[in-house]
């Protein structure tokens, strides 16, 4: 059942990096003597049409292709130096050439990327945190927190209050900067942070501010287009497009580089039916939306610029099932253009006579074409299901829903992975989500949304858990997730459980920055956990 609940509590970018081969090859010139198969392999790789010796192809080292064992090369003085020179010197070892070569187009390697490692010590220190390292702020007086959001560079974090109000804190000495006593007129719902010093809330009271951090005595400017509650707001850093949805069904536009006083230019850019919350892709090439009747929508090749009426945009792809007369009687119009769901109908969110315009196109996909989906959750399969809460992988991977049945007796945190590519048969219905990995969460807080989040390079996930967070992952060993996919799904590994609050945990957050989780919960009180040295 929905019920009112307050504002959020109610129910209601990155891409993989790669680089040519013979670039990764030419990188690899200063490899001490290796085998003549791996010389000759890393040759024809630098080199399109030559290939590998007659002799030596038959008799491939160990650790590239299960030959028998090399002897390790010796390195030259001062080679061990570098990042660079210890992945070659483990590619010529036991990690294969092959194997670091693909590591490096996928942005694996140290001398790629870096910062991985780094990731890799927080997720350490991460699993470390005890529930006593956590630290209260004073927030007890504002109602319940709503969202919790970090500036870009982390050193501000912003508090969505139930009770009309805004709070600023110094996440690093946690000391209380600011309060916005009356940033709305009503419960605030969501905040976004459009840079360093600019950002936007919106609210039940229908309307979005934008703020600066240089002067927040005053808005910049409010914005008034949605007709309902305003559940959350995304950015598109590249076209400076604000992007914004509410529980009147619309999603809105606003044109940030025209911005006065008076507020910004908008459009309605799209509209259903029992929306609850949208999301954009890191790169800005999908829009998800969720919405309480379980159905997933997702917009794929995204333009922002281009308004969608209602009927306008093409259905490419249906739900999980479909019809044999409906797959039968689209698979003239395209490969890619399928069927109607069954059991549609004017109570869920797009309508037959919306459906079958999926037939009048040809050719490939369109801009902003429509993928209907009712993602696979366990235990629901004969239930319907609510999707109260959606987040996406930092690098666009993958999208983790929060979802609990119609009946509020259960709770389920799920991960599905982006699959791309045509459908195995071209009558069948593509479906770009797979579900990877589920657990089941506590039922306690009926009626009250749970924003969960991934950490900043997606290796974890802090979901609410009760009175705490649960710090997930997808293997015991933080993994990231195209490393550790299985065929089927399976559970998300519990990795620290942190319990600190006295009442239901509603939201949670990671520091983009530093080694930090913030969660906020029903009663008003933020706690902020940290590793203590």
């Amino acid at each position: 059942m929905l019920s009112r609940g307050r504002g959020g509590g109610s129910r209601g970018r990155g891409s993989l990096r790669c680089c040519p081969v013979g670039g990764a090859v030419a990188g690899a010139q200063t490899l001490p003597r290796l085998s003549g198969y791996a010389q000759a392999q890393a040759q024809a790789q630098a080199r399109p049409g030559m290939s590998a010796p007659r002799g030596e192809a038959e008799v491939p080292p160990a650790g590239i292709c299960g030959g028998p064992a090399a002897p390790a090369p010796a390195s030259p003085a001062g080679m061990e130096a570098t990042p660079l020179a210890a992945s070659l010197k483990a590619a010529a070892g036991g990690g294969g050439l092959f194997r670091w070569l693909r590591g490096r187009c996928l942005g694996r390697s140290a001398a790629v990327d870096p910062a991985r490692d780094t990731f890799r010590a927080m997720t350490g220190l991460y699993s470390s945190i005890q529930p006593a390292d956590s630290v209260y702020l004073s927030t007890r007086t504002h109602g319940a927190v709503f969202n919790l959001e970090y500036s870009p560079d982390g050193s501000v974090l912003t508090v969505a209050c139930e009770q009309t109000e805004v709070l600023l804190f110094d996440p690093i000495s946690s000391k209380h900067i600011k309060t916005l006593s009356e940033a709305h007129e009503d419960c605030v719902n969501n905040i976004r942070f459009l840079d360093n010093r600019l950002f936007a809330t919106c609210s039940d009271d229908t309307t979005i501010a934008l703020w600066d951090l240089r002067k927040l005595n005053t808005k910049v400017c409010t914005l008034h287009g949605h007709t309902s509650w305003v559940k959350n707001i995304e950015y598109d850093t590249n076209t400076r497009l604000l992007v914004t949805s509410g529980f009147d069904g619309n999603v809105i536009i606003w044109d940030t580089n025209r911005c006065t006083e008076d507020g910004c230019p908008h459009k309605k850019f799209f509209h259903t039916r029992f929306l609850m919350r949208m999301r954009l892709t890191p790169d800005c090439s999908k829009m998800l939306i969720s919405t309480s009747s379980g159905y997933l929508l997702i917009l794929h090749d995204l333009d922002l610029n281009k308004s969608l009426e209602v009927g306008s945009y093409p259905i490419l792809r249906a739900r999980r099932t479909t019809s044999s007369s409906d797959t039968t009687s689209t698979s003239s119009s395209g490969p890619r253009a399928v069927g109607s769901p069954c059991h549609q109908n004017d109570s869920g969110p797009l309508s037959e006579k919306h459906m079958s315009r999926s037939s009048q196109r040809e050719g490939g996909s369109p801009r902003n074409s429509l993928e209907v989906l009712t993602p696979e959750v366990p235990g629901e399969r004969d239930r319907g299901n609510c999707i109260t809460s959606l987040q996406l992988h930092p690098k666009g991977w993958a999208t983790l829903l929060r979802c609990s049945s119609n009946t509020d007796d259960q709770e389920w945190t799920c991960v599905y992975e982006f699959q791309e590519g045509a459908p195995v048969r071209p009558v069948s219905p593509r479906c770009s989500l797979r579900l990877t990995h589920c657990i089941e969460e506590a039922n306690v807080g009926r009626g009250y949304i749970k924003e969960l989040c991934f950490s900043p390079d997606g290796r974890m996930i802090s979901s609410p858990h009760g009175y705490g967070i649960r710090l997930l992952g997808f293997d015991t060993q933080c993994s990231e997730l195209v490393d550790c996919l299985p065929k089927e799904a399976g559970p998300l590994q519990e990795i620290r459980s942190l319990y600190s609050h006295n009442d239901v945990v509603l939201t949670t957050k990671f520091s983009p920055t530093h080694c930090q989780i913030a969660s906020g919960c029903l009663s008003g009180r933020v706690s902020l956990y940290q590793p203590k040295f």
